[in-house]
């Protein structure tokens, strides 16, 4: 593996590629702690310090993960979480909470979870529109203040949202689902925050493990996985289309001595300096197949075969898109 280089998003400089941390506790079928933790510090010893958490994952008991893996470590950690997506204690659903208030309670939760007296990149993980954006992220402009938190983002936003944000306090990264099969940010989005100097971090990198290759059948996917139920993508009638796509990708990587997952991931680095993947995983093995892709090289003809062949894959992102802000 190459020296690891590093990224900015905005004026904060992290590793190119992070670790999403949710599966570890939810969604993606059942934890193994002890792996779990392991898999962190293992990213940490080879370079790889974004972090990538939210309160609502567990919910909370990713942070209390993240927290025990991070201890006497904290300085090696680029810690990024979220708040927005209110959740009980049970796992029922609240719903979006942008309020003031409620974003100062939920910076002093998640700092007592992960057990830290700062949060490097705070943001708002979905936008909530009963609240004008500028109540929310002045509330979070003055967690900046109090020394709780370093940069300020946000996740799923639209264009315009973004804009007014930034017209309140400087915004370090939007964080907005971002892969071969997910290029809708490319109209707008993208154009906006490079205007802005946001920097992109790009979630779902590998389609929800769909450009790994692993997953030809919803049978494929372990007990108690969330995704067919939750992402269309994955539902019996798309998933066959979608997997036809995988194949193209497939045809690529084994030309380049890769694994597809891989390829998917170069491809995202590719599209530029200010955009950093944080595909999510639990284990070790795939932590480092991941940071492999940083030593793939992809060609100027290569992206446009890619570009020419993949096309838009079958089902919508969510089953709900409501909660995209477009």
């Amino acid at each position: 593996m190459s020296t690891m280089q590093t990224r900015h998003l905005g004026s904060l400089e992290v590793s190119p590629l992070g670790l999403g941390c949710m599966g570890m506790s939810e969604f993606y079928g059942s934890g193994d702690e002890a792996e779990s933790i392991a898999t962190i510090h293992r990213a940490l010893e080879l370079g790889c310090n974004f972090l990538d958490t939210a309160d609502m994952y567990g919910p909370f008991t990713n942070e209390i993960l993240v927290g025990k893996a991070i201890a006497g470590r904290r300085d090696e950690v680029v810690l990024a979480t979220k708040f927005g997506n209110e959740r009980r204690l049970d796992g029922s659903w609240v719903g979006i909470n942008g309020r003031p208030e409620y974003v100062r309670a939920a910076c002093d939760a998640s700092l007592s979870r992960l057990e830290t007296d700062h949060i490097d990149l705070y943001y708002q993980h979905r936008v909530d529109t009963t609240v004008p954006i500028e109540d929310t992220v002045g509330a979070m402009a003055e967690l900046v203040q109090a020394g709780k938190v370093r940069h300020l983002g946000l996740s799923e936003a639209g264009a315009d949202t973004i804009r007014r944000a930034s017209a309140v306090y400087p915004i370090s990264a939007l964080q907005t689902e971002y892969s071969l099969f997910s290029r809708d940010v490319e109209a707008e989005i993208l154009p906006t925050v490079r205007e802005l100097g946001v920097g992109f971090v790009a979630y779902s990198p590998l389609g929800r493990g769909i450009l790994t290759g692993s997953i030809r059948t919803a049978a494929d996917l372990p007990e108690n996985d969330s995704r067919s139920a939750r992402f269309p993508r994955f539902a019996d009638e798309n998933l066959e289309q979608n997997v036809q796509l995988v194949r193209v990708v497939e045809q690529l990587a084994s030309t380049k001595g890769c694994t597809p997952g891989q390829l998917a991931l170069a491809w995202v680095l590719a599209r530029g300096q200010d955009i950093v993947p944080i595909p999510g995983t639990k284990r070790r093995r795939y932590l480092e197949e991941n940071l492999g892709a940083l030593d793939v090289e992809l060609t100027p003809e290569d992206i446009a075969w890619l570009d020419e062949r993949v096309g838009q894959p079958a089902g919508d992102r969510y089953a709900d898109m409501r909660t995209v802000n477009r």
